[in-house]
């Protein structure tokens, strides 16, 4: 019975030992703190245990030796020095229990663990504004910046060239629960706010809502809401589109950056097929102009919201084809919003639809996508707002960049590419009756460039844009700049 003590009591403070000394990179990562905490009490049960089997073990010793005449002596000092050994293995195994709690109750303290960023998009953000639905709880930070030179070509005389800090942006997102989280982003435009004058700069909240998870299927969504029209709406990180600039197709036909109060629906049906569906306050009429309906947006600064809008979009992956994605959108609704025009009472009602196409494939990157807006009662929307406003539109591009490092350097982290993009766009491709199509706003565009990215966070771009309107000279342009996301 002795020796077989001994065992088990030398067995259980080497189990103990082990278990302590376990090097942090040889256990499993815990995904938040919480997890490392609970690790922590499950130990301590572990050790409270042991202790307990070793003092019910030291005491068996104590009596199976009192309870032998022949072993009477010995057995009083073999005990005692076991017990003190058994005494002085437990306080050290408690000194190391408290060493590793206070280290983690240090790291329960600070504001983030420390971690390795992984940018990824998720329900159709951008990557850094994915950020909050990877959290495991709690305050999510990201953002992301883009500035540039603009130097007009061909337009001697002028003084038309600038400098620009074109954004920065704050993602703040906080994870209440893992069934709900607030997202949001807060842009700064040109550097300041410009006294007012939105062309000198503006602070914007872009979107602000709050998410609701209850199934794969379905999750809800309600606040300042991005409209899931084409690519640059939703996604308008600078690192993931080419160029200085956005696509002409994207800012004037469908009129990003576009963003509503609403509420809806968004999920995935099946792994391959994603939705999203939302209600919002419907588009102002009276903001209409001959260069779209961009001016009609409410973006959340007291919209008006006598009229309704739907929107609704589509987006396939098949499995077959990896790298690829096709999709489309729509958005109907009246805009007349209970207001008079020339007299009369319309509704004004208004629809964009677009359809897109997206494949990776290595380092080929390709893109198309083509939109169409109807407006009825334009003329009489024209009469009331001194411009003709047209009762058709339409946009579409196609682009195409491909990665070329990779053919000369093996495995390498960076990005160069070159790019062309194509544009065509309308903002009057047919008037109302009575008025006469504005040919100055029927364009072509011709767009070359260069994307390098030293690290996929942070890009420099370089592009030149060629245009061409049907009616009356536009200025070519180059343009130099720079983008990060974080």
């Amino acid at each position: 019975m002795k020796s077989n003590s001994k065992l088990l009591v030398k067995k259980l403070l080497c189990g103990a030992l082990v278990v302590l000394s376990v090097p942090v990179s040889a256990l499993d990562k815990p995904k938040t703190m919480e997890d490392m905490w609970q690790i922590i009490q499950a130990q301590q049960k572990q050790i409270d245990d042991m202790k307990a089997n070793m003092g019910a073990d030291t005491s068996k010793v104590t009596v199976a030796h009192i309870e032998s005449p022949e072993n009477k002596a010995p057995a009083s000092n073999t005990s005692s020095s076991e017990t003190n050994d058994a005494t002085s293995n437990v306080k050290n195994l408690e000194r190391k229990t408290d060493i590793l709690s206070q280290e983690v109750e240090k790291l329960r303290t600070n504001l983030v663990i420390p971690e390795e960023a992984q940018y990824k998009s998720a329900y159709g953000l951008g990557p850094a504004a994915s950020k909050v639905y990877g959290a495991g709880k709690g305050l999510s930070i990201g953002g992301y910046g883009e500035g540039n030179y603009s130097a007009k070509v061909g337009d001697k005389g002028s003084s038309n060239d600038s400098a620009n800090m074109e954004r920065m942006v704050l993602y703040a997102g906080y994870k209440f629960t893992d069934k709900i989280l607030f997202n949001s982003e807060l842009e700064f435009e040109r550097g300041t706010t410009g006294e007012g004058s939105e062309n000198k700069g503006e602070v914007s909240v872009e979107f602000a809502s709050l998410d609701f998870f209850m199934a794969s299927k379905a999750n809800a969504r309600a606040g300042l809401v991005l409209m899931p029209m084409g690519f640059i709406n939703r996604i308008h990180e600078p690192v993931f589109y080419f160029g200085n600039h956005r696509p002409e197709v994207e800012q004037r036909i469908i009129p990003s950056t576009w963003r509503e109060m609403g509420a809806g629906l968004f999920g995935a049906i099946t792994p391959s097929l994603t939705y999203t569906a939302y209600v919002v306050n419907g588009l102002d009429a009276s903001k209409f102009t001959s260069d779209g309906i961009k001016e009609g947006r409410g973006s959340g600064s007291n919209a008006k919201a006598e009229n309704f809008g739907y929107v609704a979009r589509l987006d396939y992956d098949p499995a077959v084809l990896p790298g690829v994605t096709v999709g489309g959108s729509a958005y109907v609704g009246n805009s007349g919003q209970n207001q008079i025009f020339a007299g009369q009472k319309v509704n004004a009602f208004t629809q964009l639809y677009e359809a897109h196409v997206q494949w990776k494939y290595r380092s080929l990157e390709f893109r198309t996508l083509g939109s169409w807006g109807f407006i009825n009662d334009a003329g009489t929307l024209s009469a009331a707002n001194g411009t003709t406003i047209g009762s058709q539109n339409y946009g579409w591009y196609s682009e195409a960049g491909y990665d070329v490092l990779p053919m000369f350097w093996e495995n390498t982290t960076q990005y160069l590419a070159p790019f062309f993009r194509y544009e065509r766009l309308n903002t009057m491709s047919k008037a109302p009756a009575g008025y006469v199509v504005d040919l100055t706003k029927d364009w072509e565009i011709f767009q070359v460039g260069l994307q390098y990215k030293p690290i996929p966070n942070v890009v420099i771009k370089a592009d030149y844009r060629n245009y061409v309107a049907k009616q009356g000279l536009l200025p070519d342009d180059f343009n130099l700049g720079f983008g990060f996301i974080f």
